[in-house]
């Protein structure tokens, strides 16, 4: 545990009010200091205290785009101590009103987009809402609100007691293995989320030689969504910095360049795949990308080749940085970075103080399941002791689902137990073989899995999509891959698609419907 950091989110939240005019929130059309921001969520969370009558442990829903309103009003929910439950923008109105039947929300915070997918569900059980971005000139349906920002700089929080052993948060699984299950953590869980970068930021500086805390807050362009745990890490450690986050509507990389140059942009935070698309627009575009200096990935396993890639094209300047985080952890407690990440690759790196790592019943390669304890850790699933007793020991440790290995201190991930195929006996690690198939210049992305085979019981499969201009068919990918990995591993049947791979909306690909395409293609290769 850190001893020494935040103990509840509301102290960690109260603290940025230091940093005054400093810029916090840039969107497409203005600017929101960190003054500002606080003045907006202390009004917001009196609201929400005073007229909507909410106590602690009442659970508010915030439902939006990436809009600095996300922020407010997650943020008025920890002043206010409520329980945040940021819910997926994606959503359809069927998904939204799963989470809201299980979660009981007694506020909605939703922008204009989101409203008609819940707007039936919350007049049916009588829960209020307060709408943000909504369209101009158009009043509200009944129930619901229009944001009006109270700015009293006088006024502060609401007075409540926001305890450590509160909960802070409930964030939805991706479900990308059934239904989401919503993540239950503590304030205390989420302020050791919080310092969680910290730590790594401050080891990342000492591994330069530099002194931790020192030079320019950072400019960071966090691309992923608000209600993903990854991007939590991300605002997390650009707050604790003072720092300014760049705000997209919607992800497109030319935008993005402009972005970083506009905004003198120094640290970059995506999924793996906008950061390829990203780097891909700055060598269209010929722009060195002069301000990064720090490249970070996180949500989905990183490409091996890419730390190399950035070594190439920007050397020692552009540090980059992946790392191992889950809901159930409520960001990221691994990481790797520079010098290290250059040489380990495959790695996801070190855990922080505040995480114990094991790994459980190793095989002779000293790969088994990874579990993890620690601060950060979620108490549980909502409503659901069985998901809970499954997914925790008595004594604490989480089963993630993962395999692992640890060597010499550094933990590397090589797959997910449902998604490793075991071919003949021989264990195929579906994210080995998928980083070399994205290794092959032609390759855009991959999704590797196991298909049933009468004698093998299973085999490898992979579905690809190539670059526009690609020369290379399924039998020189498979001898791209059998040039380097042994014969077992190689991909029996390579599918060529020319849509990108199906996704959920954090940025995972959704290794189902890969199958389905598997089972439903021709036995064989080709284009699909």
């Amino acid at each position: 545990m850190y001893v020494g950091g935040p103990r509840t989110l509301r102290e960690f939240v109260e603290a940025t009010w230091a940093y005054g005019e400093r810029p916090f929130l840039v969107a497409e059309d203005r600017v929101l200091s960190y003054r500002e921001f606080f003045d907006a969520a202390c009004g917001l969370a009196r609201r929400l205290v005073d007229v909507h009558g909410l106590r602690p442990g009442d659970r508010a829903v915030v439902a939006m785009r990436n809009h600095p309103e996300w922020q407010v009003a997650f943020w008025a929910a920890q002043l206010a101590g409520l329980v945040a439950v940021p819910l997926n923008a994606w959503w359809t109105e069927h998904e939204f009103a799963y989470a809201l039947d299980d979660c009981t929300p007694r506020v909605l915070l939703v922008d204009g987009e989101r409203l008609p997918r819940v707007a039936a569900w919350a007049r049916a059980r009588s829960v209020p809402g307060i709408v943000f971005h909504g369209e101009p000139d158009t009043v509200p349906p009944e129930g619901f609100e229009a944001y009006v920002p109270d700015l009293d700089p006088f006024l502060g929080p609401p007075s409540v007691d926001v305890l450590p052993e509160q909960d802070a948060t409930v964030i939805y699984t991706s479900g990308t293995t059934g239904r989401p299950k919503g993540a239950v953590a503590t304030h205390l869980a989420q302020a050791g989320a919080a310092m969680n970068p910290r730590y790594h930021a401050a080891a990342s500086a000492l591994g330069r030689g530099a002194l931790p805390g020192a030079g320019p807050a950072p400019v960071s362009l966090t691309t992923y969504p608000f209600f993903h745990v990854a991007a939590f890490t991300s605002f997390y450690s650009v707050m604790a910095a003072g720092g300014t986050l760049v705000l997209m509507r919607k992800w497109d990389a030319d935008r993005a360049l402009e972005l970083i140059r506009a905004h003198g942009v120094t640290h970059y935070a995506g999924v793996p795949t906008t950061a390829l698309q990203l780097l891909d627009a700055a060598e269209r575009a010929e722009d060195p990308l002069e301000t990064l200096t720090l490249f970070s990935t996180g949500g989905a396993p990183a490409p091996p080749g890419l730390a190399a890639r950035l070594a190439a094209r920007f050397g020692e300047r552009v540090e980059p940085r992946n790392g191992y985080g889950l809901t159930e952890t409520c960001g990221g407690v691994l990481a790797n970075f520079g010098a290290e990440y250059r040489a380990h690759p495959a790695s996801a790196g070190r855990p922080t103080p505040a995480t114990e790592v094991r790994v459980d019943r190793p095989d002779a390669e000293g790969i088994g399941e990874l579990w993890l304890r620690g601060q950060s850790l979620i108490r549980g699933y909502w409503g659901d002791e069985e998901a809970t007793r499954a997914a925790f020991t008595p004594e604490g440790w989480f089963r993630t689902g993962d395999l692992a290995h640890v060597r010499d201190g550094r933990v590397t991930v090589v797959d997910r137990i449902k998604d490793m195929v075991i071919r003949g006996g021989e264990n195929v690690y579906c994210v080995e073989v998928e980083g070399v198939l994205q290794d092959h210049p032609d390759v855009v992305e991959a999704a590797v899995v196991g298909v049933p085979h009468p004698v093998l019981g299973e085999e490898v499969a992979a579905v690809v999509r190539l670059r526009a201009d690609a020369t290379a068919g399924p039998e020189r990918l498979r001898a791209h891959v059998g040039a380097r990995l042994a014969a077992f591993k190689v991909p029996a049947h390579v599918l060529v698609r020319e849509a990108e791979l199906p996704r959920n909306g954090t940025g995972k690909v959704l290794k189902g419907r890969i199958r389905d395409e598997l089972r439903d293609a021709p036995r064989g290769d080709g284009q699909h």
